[in-house]
């Protein structure tokens, strides 16, 4: 027989027998956690259930926390709050942690109650330095919340006072209700809200939410939180432990007699509004505080309805609301092969339409005016009117572009064919770095951020959590994107240093960040805790995000003396972020520039010109580009990614391992839109070394969708742009063309020393704005190039020319006045 941890024993009989359970949570009733977007319960917290609830309490662990972006900083940690709350068997906690009365940092225990009802917190006033805290969490049978009774005593010498308010995250929507605080669900659809309210003392009185206490003073604090199928709802279960309430039970249908699902309700007292949303059924059965409320009831697609009521103590009032017939779009959306793709439309309201507000850009399926498809089959709500709608799948293929009415109460039929026009076999498009909610700093779901690759087209992208080892194959498979994108288990390993991705690593679910290890100052050390992580793999990738190109590699301490950054940490790390979601300043002809910040001016260190001075200096890394995706629209997939050498095709088939090989030997090609290809007259590919003999000749294609184009090639000799290899529209117009393939020549580079050659592809004209409509990349240019081919003249390997390309390696704080005098003086502009 199993041993049970001794609280889970001590409690498990009681439990069995009451009505509101607590568990300790350990490896044999993990099953019993509850999930949902935001579920973080692991192995040493506790659950407390009864027949309506779920919760789940911090465990002990010095490093609980409920994740990286929870609370910042090395005393983020958080055992002891309340990390989970959602409806038993919802599968749909949106809770990521509510800390009572700014419970952080270490507790000296955490247990069972005493009457099994609930779950004691205690941290000593030996552990805090003079503040002795109890924080009690229990809940009553059928009782949709939880009472979380605090006590605070200064047990020391001084007074004691600050700020004893409550804190929980993260919400896009949230706000205050008289004395009730209120949150909704990132996601409409979700369909969840949280509420609560600190409750009157035996005085009647609710404390003031900061205090003093001196040696010896104790208050306690009293709080109830509800969680609900919306704010409303659960505002209205705080509203009945305050003061007089009573119930509506609200029906809301179309004219065909169908339920309407999909409504809004902005229930308005005063000047306080809160939302509720309908059931399955159509209904909103809720709690309201006494009074005249007005309703306002929307659904995309239909005309508003608006309803008057009063609601009296104790007593009940039904109400139905009749909505007319629905309006939309319903797609089918295919591959040339009559199979369904992913995809995104974006609509663009006409002659007095104006774009719709599908829903926050956190999410896939109804993002401000644009959704996201995993499959091609789906509808969309709209209300009447003349749209333009554009739909792309990144950017390889053609868009659609074409104009419709849609008439009032009903669905026009879309179907279209996106053809695949750019070709690229032998190199798959991927992306080293995106996020999604269990990172910490974001809110997107980790389904919303796969329908967001798929739909621009990332065909590998392995799993970059924040902090957190995860894999997001099941996601995947649960999606059908199976035949659309791979991935591979890994992270972020972040801190406020160097941020490093790294892949495969092998999660150790119910565990803290899934076993991840923790971050420290040196990269170095992170580096090497990240490479034998999970056993040595020597095709295990290791990069640097977004990389401070002054401490990681010039000037440590940034003093102003170069010091050559972290000796060593380039063997020990793959390639940096050249690119990461904004655009490209690869022709940039300085190491900084001069940008604002609010009204004050600032020197922005332009790291594609340090990485080329540096490999100039023999300090070789390899680069490539990103999106760093934290939302879906802005700051989402597809501005940025990498094309990488493959032997399929077929995302089904791709090898994590062979294409960290390739990675790591440069075969690499970034790009914001156009498809390049580089290679000498030989073979040699990005990466490669090739030999010659005083000329080598160039093969230069670049092929572009219908809605990406370029107009100038420009060929970096050891970082120098070379006017002779500089090729334009304008200047060269017999060189370009306007077809699919937009450049296709063979270029005679002219070489008097070893050199290493990069290719830019740009669109100075050009923008993204077809493709990515009102989100931020629109406003970027299409750029794509290469990692370097070296060219060994001599025969006796590649020797780098030690060319600072007119600049000094940037070092330590350099002020906006160096900073204009280096640029005016190299003839540059500063704008």
């Amino acid at each position: 027989m199993k041993s049970l941890p001794i609280l889970t024993f001590l409690f498990l009989t009681a439990s069995l027998l009451a009505k509101v359970e607590v568990f300790e949570i350990y490896k044999d009733n993990v099953n019993l956690l509850p999930e949902g977007k935001e579920a973080d319960g692991i192995i040493g917290d506790f659950l407390i259930r009864n027949k309506v609830i779920e919760c789940v309490i911090g465990g002990s662990a010095d490093n609980r926390k409920a994740n990286m972006g929870a609370f910042w900083g090395v005393d983020g940690v958080t055992p002891g709050c309340l990390y989970d709350l959602c409806l038993r068997g919802s599968k749909n906690d949106q809770l990521t942690i509510f800390s009572p009365s700014r419970q952080q940092g270490r507790v000296s225990y955490v247990r069972p109650s005493p009457d099994g009802n609930g779950v004691e917190v205690v941290v000593s006033s030996a552990l805090s330095g003079s503040l002795f805290k109890r924080h009690l969490y229990h809940i009553k049978e059928n009782e949709a919340g939880i009472t979380i009774d605090t006590v605070l005593r200064n047990e020391g010498s001084k007074p004691a006072s600050g700020p004893i308010t409550d804190r929980w995250t993260r919400f896009n929507s949230s706000g205050r209700f008289g004395s009730i605080e209120w949150a909704d669900s990132v996601d409409p659809s979700d369909k969840a809200g949280y509420a609560y309210a600190w409750l009157p003392g035996e005085n009647g009185k609710v404390l003031p939410r900061n205090t003093s206490l001196n040696p010896g003073d104790e208050i306690k604090i009293k709080r109830f939180v509800a969680v609900g199928e919306s704010p409303a709802h659960a505002l209205g279960l705080v509203a009945a432990k305050l003061g007089k309430t009573g119930r509506l039970k609200l029906s809301i249908t179309g004219i065909d007699k169908k339920p309407v699902t999909t409504a809004s309700v902005d229930f308005q007292l005063k000047d306080s509004t809160i939302r509720g949303y309908p059931d399955e059924n159509g209904k909103l059965e809720l709690l309201l505080p006494e009074g005249s409320w007005k309703l306002s009831i929307k659904d995309i697609g239909r005309e508003g309805e608006e309803l008057s009521l009063e609601i009296k103590d104790g007593q009940s009032v039904e109400k139905s609301i009749s909505m007319d017939v629905q309006s939309g779009v319903r797609f089918s959306v295919k591959q040339e092969d009559g199979s369904t793709t992913p995809c995104k439309v974006q609509f663009i309201g006409l002659e007095g339409t104006p774009n719709p507000k599908l829903g926050p850009g956190d999410r896939a399926h109804g993002c401000k005016d644009q959704y996201h498809s995993e499959k091609g089959e789906f509808s969309v709500a709209l209300d009447p009117g003349k749209y333009k709608l554009i739909v792309t799948r990144g950017i390889e293929h053609d868009h659609i572009d074409k104009t419709i009415v849609v008439p009032k109460g009903k669905y026009v039929e879309f179907d279209a064919t996106l053809k695949r026009t750019v070709k690229t076999p032998g190199w798959v498009s991927t992306d080293f770095h995106n996020h999604s909610t269990p990172s910490g700093d974001n809110v997107c779901a980790t389904a919303d951020r796969l329908i967001n690759l798929a739909a621009e087209h990332i065909e590998f992208a392995p799993t970059t959590e924040h902090n957190r080892i995860m894999d997001w194959t099941p996601y995947i498979e649960r999606l059908g994107l199976k035949g659309e994108i791979s991935t591979i288990p890994g992270m972020e390993l972040t801190g406020s240093g160097a941020h490093l991705n790294a892949f495969p690593l092998t999660p150790n679910p119910y565990h803290q960040d899934n076993g991840a290890p923790q971050w420290v100052k040196d990269p170095r050390i992170n580096a090497l805790n990240l490479k034998n992580h999970s056993g040595h793999h020597p095709t295990g990738w290791i990069h640097i995000n977004h990389p401070d190109m002054i401490e990681n590699f010039v000037d440590r301490n940034k003093d102003g003396k170069p010091d050559g950054g972290y000796h060593g940490i380039l063997s020990l790390i793959d390639a940096i972020e050249t690119e990461n979601y904004r655009p490209a300043t690869i022709l940039s002809q300085a190491p900084y520039r001069i940008t604002r910040r609010a009204s004050r001016e600032q020197v922005t260190i332009v790291r594609e010109f340090v990485w080329l001075q540096m490999l100039n200096h023999g300090m070789k890394t390899w680069g490539i580009a990103v999106s760093d995706a934290h939302a879906v629209h802005g700051n989402g997939v597809g501005g940025w990614r990498t094309y990488v050498r493959s032997s399929t095709d077929d995302p089904a088939k791709i090898d994590w391992a062979e294409i960290s090989r390739r990675s790591k030997a440069g075969q690499m090609i970034l790009s914001s839109g156009p498809y390049l290809e580089v290679e000498t007259a030989d073979g040699i590919q990005a990466g490669g070394l090739a030999r010659a003999n005083g000329t080598i000749d160039l093969k230069i294609r670049v092929q572009c969708s219908s809605w990406i184009d370029i107009d100038r090639i420009q060929i970096l000799v050891n970082g120098r742009q070379v006017e002779s290899l500089n090729f334009t529209r304008k200047s060269h117009p017999k060189l370009f063309s306007d077809e699919v393939l937009k450049f296709g020549q063979t270029i005679p580079v002219a070489l008097t020393a070893d050199a290493h050659l990069i290719v830019v592809a740009y669109g100075e004209n050009f923008d993204l704005k077809t493709g990515f409509g009102t989100s931020a990349q629109s406003a970027a240019k299409p750029c794509a190039y290469n990692n370097p081919i070296f060219v060994d003249l001599d025969g006796n390997g590649f020797t780098p020319n030690g060319d600072s390309l007119g600049f000094p390696l940037p070092s330590g704080r350099i002020s906006v006045t160096q900073a204009k005098e280096q640029l005016t003086k190299a003839g540059l502009s500063l704008e």
